[in-house]
C-alpha cells in the first residue's frame, strides 16, 4: 500500500508565517508525527509527500532526510486545491499498487491500530474512512445565519483520515471529477458521487488536524499523555 500525504495547506487560521505542517510540535514539525505511523508500518510500502512548490526543498531537508523517514520516495508540489495536490500525488507513482491511502500531513496522532482498520474495512468495499460520531447538535443555516434545518445528530459523522482506496477506483473518481469540473471536501466524496460505497470506520477524537493555535495546545497534551502511557510501560 502507498500512501499519500497532502502537506501543501495554506496556514490562514494559524496566522503564523510558516505552513502548519512545519510548526513544532513538542520540538519536532507535525509532519515529522505524521510521518512517523507511516514509516514504521508494515502495510505501507511507499510515501508521497505533496507540499506546496516552495516548500519542497525545505520539506526535504527539514522532515525527510533530518528524520530519517526512509519510505518517501519523493516529495513533490500540490496545486491550488487539496484535491489537486492529491491527484498530482496519484500521477507520480512509479507503480500501479492495489491499494492507496490519503492522509493529512497536518493530522499527527494517527495510530497503527487506525490504519489498519481502514485498510481492512477498505477491503470490504473498495473505499473505506476513519470517522467518529459529532458531539454537539448541528445546525443548517442560510446566508443570513437563519436556522434551516438540525439534522438527526445520530447520522452525523465527522470525517478524519486516513482514507483507503483500491487505487483503479479512487483514480478513476478523481479523474471523473476532473473531467466534470467537481470539486470536493474529501477524497470519499468523489468516490461517493460515483454510487460507489464507501464504509466508516471508528476512529479518534484524538486523531485531531492541527489548524488553529488551540490545536496546537491540545496537540501538546495528547504528545504528553502518550508519551507518559509509553514511559509508565517500560
Amino acid at each position: 500500500m502507498i500512501a499519500i500525504i497532502p502537506a501543501a495547506g495554506q496556514s490562514r487560521r494559524m496566522g503564523g508565517k510558516i505552513n502548519k505542517q512545519f510548526l513544532l510540535l513538542k520540538n519536532k514539525p507535525v509532519l515529522a508525527h505524521t510521518l512517523e505511523v507511516f514509516n514504521s508500518s508494515s502495510l505501507i510500502k511507499e510515501i508521497v509527500i505533496v507540499a506546496a512548490q516552495e516548500e519542497v526543498d525545505y520539506c526535504l531537508k527539514e522532515v525527510v532526510k533530518k528524520y530519517s523517514f526512509n519510505k518517501v520516495s519523493q516529495v513533490i508540489a500540490g496545486g491550488k486545491e487539496r484535491q489537486d495536490s492529491v491527484y498530482q500525488g496519484l500521477l507520480s507513482l512509479s507503480f500501479l499498487p492495489e491499494w492507496i491511502v490519503v492522509h493529512d500531513g497536518a493530522r499527527p496522532f494517527l495510530t497503527e491500530k487506525m490504519l489498519e482498520q481502514a485498510r481492512n474495512g477498505a477491503e470490504k468495499t473498495g473505499a473505506a474512512l476513519v470517522a467518529v460520531p459529532v458531539k454537539d447538535t448541528i445546525k443548517v443555516i442560510n446566508s443570513e445565519k437563519i436556522v434551516e434545518d438540525t439534522p438527526e445528530r445520530n447520522k452525523l459523522w465527522a470525517v478524519q483520515t486516513p482514507q483507503t482506496f483500491h487505487f483503479a477506483l479512487l483514480l478513476e473518481a478523481y479523474q471523473k471529477a476532473k473531467s466534470d469540473g467537481f470539486l470536493g471536501t474529501d477524497d470519499a466524496s468523489l468516490v461517493e458521487r460515483m454510487g460507489k460505497k464507501v464504509l466508516v470506520v471508528d476512529g479518534s477524537y484524538e486523531n485531531i488536524k492541527i489548524t488553529t493555535p488551540e490545536d496546537l495546545l491540545i496537540g501538546e497534551a495528547i504528545l504528553e499523555r502518550r508519551q507518559n502511557e509509553s514511559r509508565s510501560r517500560l
